[in-house]
């Protein structure tokens, strides 16, 4: 796994964990990458500052005091993470990029309510929005879709 800090065109900084820097690309390529705090689609990797390791001369920075418990919080995040996606494709029918006409049809009660999880373009997010339809990006890349 790798961390990018990201910028959207307002402005926003936010950070996004990929497979590699690979997903990165494709992912943008695809338009899935959208700003944590405003859901722009315009993001961009924004400067980051490199890990630098201590010269073998030196003695290292001594930790945080909360550096420590991070591995176990990281940890713990991961696991319900990992829970929560787990209930998600459990309980909810993977539409794929069909996602906003699926959306769109159960809330003009053209197709049977139910849960539903896909990809969908930030433009198709915001244009369900503005319909009045509820969605939220999930934290994770269904398995379906990483399968694909």
């Amino acid at each position: 796994m790798i961390v990018f800090d990201l910028r959207c065109a307002n402005g926003h900084v936010f950070e996004a964990w990929f497979g590699s820097s690979g997903d990165y690309e494709g992912q943008k390529a695809r338009g899935l990458i959208a700003c944590a705090v405003c859901e722009s689609g315009e993001v961009e990797k924004a400067v980051m500052a490199p890990a630098v390791a201590a010269k073998g001369n030196r003695a290292a920075a001594a930790p945080k005091p909360h550096a420590a418990a991070m591995p176990d919080e990281a940890k713990a995040m991961l696991a319900l993470l990992a829970e929560m996606q787990a209930k998600v494709e459990s309980s909810c029918d993977y539409v794929g990029d069909r996602f906003a006409e699926e959306a769109r049809a159960i809330h003009l009660g053209e197709a049977d309510a139910r849960g539903i999880y896909g990809e969908a373009t930030p433009a198709e997010a915001v244009a369900l929005r503005e319909e009045g339809i509820e969605v939220a990006p999930l934290p994770f890349r269904p398995k379906r879709a990483a399968n694909a």
